[in-house]
């Protein structure tokens, strides 16, 4: 804890999320854990383009990939003491920092992408983004993070009872800990920036994502085996920490939030693209792409949805509102 708190506080120091340097010209930091192959980062590259053109060189994101400061987690930590500018996440992540956004993890939660888009452009997920605000953090636009699916070492999943036994890394999300259990599997959080090195050791046996984050993270050359089950479609979401947002002039917020919407339109038109692409290219490497039948999994974990409405009442009736949407 000592460690980690000593860590923030020397990236506190380190950066100035949001200064202002020669000329005026607004530097706003934005660190994230992907690679700089994967097309979220491609997206985020073409945000700071569209700011720069927009703002005339008045406003400039700088981008720090590969975790360089920090998991995904700790990002959102520095966001919240306005030592980091903006960040991606997951909203899997964020239900620990924004509780509505859990539902967005739910398995099964939509009928197909064009529900999902629906709610997403629409009230419920405009309003989703901007629930995290009382915990510091501001939720700009939605990513396209595909649907969700596991790959493993040494043997493929056809069907929930062969994950049985299995150690699946998970992210930090109690949602994405629970599905895993009412699957029959062990779940085990891993920082996305340590899983190629726990699947090569064994610490765990497997893990579930989208096609272009198994191949740009190259966690296909460990995982053979890729069973397309499509349990979750949670998206990824560009966020700003309060105290920099509030630092910004109404035309400074109005060019970062059009930029941002024209990012996440430029992302979901490659995303598409992306996961052909990267189907094909771990086929060619060996690796065997089964599409197991969705019902024996949608099963297993329709209990979650009951277990909801007991506990969490609130979140039930988005969910509710969710699946009422057409």
């Amino acid at each position: 804890m000592k460690l980690r708190i000593c860590y923030l506080i020397a990236i506190a120091f380190f950066m100035l999320s949001a200064c202002k340097g020669p000329g005026g010209v607004r530097v706003i930091k934005l660190g994230h854990g992907l690679g700089v192959t994967h097309p979220v980062h491609e997206a985020m590259v073409f945000m700071a383009k569209r700011l720069e053109e927009k703002s005339k060189g008045e406003m400039i994101i700088k981008i720090y990939p590969n975790q360089q400061l920090g998991s995904e987690r700790e990002l959102v930590e520095l966001l919240q003491i306005g030592s980091l500018g903006m960040t991606k996440v997951s909203s899997a992540v964020m239900e620990s920092f924004a509780p509505k956004l859990q539902v967005l993890s739910m398995p099964y939660l939509f009928k197909d992408d064009a529900h999902r888009d629906l709610i997403l452009k629409g009230p419920i997920g405009q309003q989703l983004l901007l629930d995290g605000e009382d915990f510091w953090l501001r939720g700009l636009c939605y990513y396209d993070a595909g649907k969700r699916s596991f790959y493993t070492k040494n043997k493929p999943v056809d069907s929930p009872e062969d994950l049985k036994g299995l150690k699946i890394r998970v992210m930090e999300s109690n949602t994405a800990i629970n599905m895993v259990k009412n699957f029959g599997g062990s779940p085990t959080p891993v920082s996305y920036g340590e899983l190629y090195t726990a699947l090569q050791q064994g610490i765990v046996d497997g893990a579930e994502n989208n096609p272009p984050s198994l191949f740009t993270s190259r966690h296909y050359e460990v995982c053979k085996f890729y069973s397309i089950n499509e349990h979750t479609a949670i998206p990824d979401i560009m966020i700003i920490s309060t105290k920099v947002w509030n630092l910004l002039s109404d035309q400074e917020k109005q060019w970062l939030q059009e930029a941002a919407d024209e990012s996440a339109e430029f992302q979901y038109k490659i995303w598409a693209e992306s996961v052909e692409e990267s189907l094909a290219e771990m086929e060619k490497a060996g690796v065997t792409i089964m599409y197991p039948e969705h019902e024996g999994f949608r099963m297993a974990v329709e209990s979650m949805y009951e277990e909801l409405k007991v506990t969490q009442p609130e979140l039930a009736a988005v969910v509710a509102q969710i699946r009422k949407t057409q």
